[in-house]
């Protein structure tokens, strides 16, 4: 039987003897109230009424007004006859006194009447002796049943109360004596409860996790002690630094390779707290330090590593678990990996100064040539049907493009080497816009674009690179014009917000899925898909001399409602 069901039945019980005992003792009381009731009503009145007449036959030829009141008294006693007998008894006393009525005088007529309520006394007398003793009777019996009641519904009262917290609150004890053992690693207690109830089923619970916890006890420690050698030899053989660090940061261990180049020993590090090992160890006080402070896009570390300088990206991996029985993560602790990028770093070096040098060694060569078309379409050299013009144009068109793309190169490489050389100065958001959208007239023209500028008046100047900022606004009205579709409008714009100046560039074109909005800006990034020219730089350019000048450069499209690039710009102060 259910804990609960056993509850609520011993409870029911209780409550039933306490109804049954209630109920018993208003039967007896009103046993009681009514045989009293009886005496007082009935023979208690008889009397009252006899002995008034008894008073009033002595006078009874005296005074006039006697024998009315004496027949008062005798109509009532009529009315409140109770007993066997008493009714004769009291048609005699009218008889004899209507006799007595006649013949006042007659003291044989009085002794008569008198004896007649001398009868009616005796009557009720007897009859409130008699009930007095039914009575008596009856609180006995109340007293009896009552006590017997009493007795039982006491009884089984003290049995609950002695047995009924003990059964719920011996369990509950040696449940927690049994988690204190298991607690204390006494893998081998168990718990013996008997019957079906909720108590059976936890001890069985209990019983299953501490033999499975004797189990695992009782497990090859030699077994366990080889993993964890294999961890470390695992961790030992990798060829990146790894530090790790538990949830006060003491260190856990540490493998060779960062050993090396941080100058450690083990002996001297392994379970010392963090803290104190960087007081003597520079490399270690900066990562610690990297750790502490919020998380940021970091520059690769520099560190001389392989008798040569190296390069390390670091990385920190933070380890939780859940414990047993809870429903959150707890921090245990973190490691720390350095993972070496500098063959990555020689090549993007590499990369870098062969595309720098490529870009720098096409310029003259392109420059010549566009000179030399420039003389070409000079009359004086000669003249030109007009499909030597049509390619002459053709060629021109390829050349502004190569230039435009040895442009993007070089200044993605003078950014990559820290040589971009800016010169910030206040300068006219008006002039900027209108220099910007003046270079790319001609390719607006070409798809019969409009390109609509709007600038809010009395704009303050902003403090950027001159020559730098029109690149940019140029770069970001040619992509809008290129995304665009013909005979649609871009619109160029310019307002005051929270002490910023904002450059906004709106086009109508397809618009960019959310999911490329933030990798737009990444250097060689094109949209899947996309089928435009470019090279995949100009907005990684944009962002990077924006940044540069303490300034900000985002997206907002979405697909079939085009897309607008924002710049957000200091003002001078």
């Amino acid at each position: 039987m259910k804990i609960k069901t056993k509850l609520t039945v011993a409870l029911t019980l209780l409550f039933a003897l306490i109804v049954m005992l209630a109920a018993l003792a208003v039967r007896q009381v009103n046993l009681l109230a009514e045989d009293a009731g009886n005496i007082l009503t009935a023979n208690y009145q008889s009397l009252d009424y006899s002995r008034t007449m008894y008073k009033l036959l002595d006078n009874i030829s005296r005074e006039p007004k006697t024998p009315e009141k004496f027949q008062e008294s005798l109509d009532l006693q009529k009315s409140n006859i109770t007993e066997v007998g008493e009714k004769e008894l009291t048609t005699d006393l009218q008889e004899d006194f209507d006799a007595l009525l006649k013949d006042s005088a007659n003291t044989t007529l009085v002794a008569k009447v008198r004896m007649d309520i001398n009868s009616i006394m005796k009557l009720n007398m007897d009859a409130i002796k008699r009930k007095s003793n039914i009575a008596g009777d009856t609180a006995k019996n109340s007293i009896l049943w009552i006590s017997i009641t009493s007795s039982f519904c006491l009884i089984i009262g003290f049995t609950l109360i002695i047995n009924l917290p003990g059964y719920i609150a011996n369990p509950i004890r040696d449940l927690t004596e049994s988690i204190r053992q298991i607690a204390a690693k006494n893998y081998a207690q168990r718990l013996h409860f008997k019957g079906h109830d909720e108590f059976s089923a936890l001890a069985k619970s209990f019983n299953t996790m501490a033999q499975k916890l004797q189990e695992y006890s009782d497990t090859d420690l030699a077994r366990v002690m080889t993993e964890k050698r294999r961890v470390e030899t695992l961790i030992n053989n990798l060829h990146d630094p790894v530090i790790g660090l538990d949830e006060k940061n003491r260190i856990l261990f540490i493998n060779e390779e960062a050993l090396k180049i941080s100058g450690l020993k083990k002996e001297t590090t392994i379970g010392k707290p963090a803290a104190d090992v960087a007081l003597h160890n520079d490399l270690l006080r900066l990562l610690l330090q990297q750790i502490s402070t919020a998380p940021t896009k970091e520059e690769p570390l520099k560190i001389y590593a392989d008798n040569k300088e190296s390069y390390f990206e670091k990385r920190l991996v933070p380890i939780s678990i859940i414990p047993t029985g809870e429903s959150e993560a707890k921090a245990i602790g973190s490691f720390i990996i350095l993972q070496n990028i500098t063959p990555y770093k020689e090549l993007d070096v590499a990369k870098t100064s062969f595309i720098a040098t490529v870009s720098h060694e096409f310029k003259t060569p392109i420059a010549s040539m566009k000179m030399s078309l420039q003389l070409l379409e000079n009359e004086r050299t000669g003249t030109l049907n007009d499909e030597q013009k049509n390619l002459i144009s053709s060629i021109k068109d390829d050349i502004t493009r190569l230039l435009r793309t040895t442009g993007e190169l070089l200044n993605i490489t003078q950014v990559e080497t820290g040589k971009a050389q800016l010169h910030p100065e206040p300068c006219n958001v008006n002039g900027i816009i209108h220099d910007a959208v003046a270079a790319t007239y001609k390719i607006a023209e070409a798809k019969n674009i409009a390109v609509e500028i709007k600038i809010e008046e009395n704009l303050l100047p902003v403090t950027v690179d001159k020559e730098k900022a029109t690149w940019i606004v140029s770069n970001l009205v040619s992509n809008a014009i290129r995304y665009s579709y013909e005979q649609s409008k871009v619109v160029v714009s310019a307002f005051r917000h929270e002490g910023n100046i904002i450059i906004a560039v709106q086009d109508t074109g397809i618009g960019i899925e959310a999911g490329y909005q933030q990798r737009i800006f990444d250097k060689y990034f094109r949209v899947p898909g996309n089928e435009k020219e470019g090279t995949g730089l100009g907005l990684a350019i944009s962002k990077e001399f924006i940044t540069s000048m303490n300034g900000t450069i985002w997206v907002d499209s979405a697909i079939g409602r085009g897309s607008t690039f924002s710049i957000s710009l200091p003002v001078s102060v």
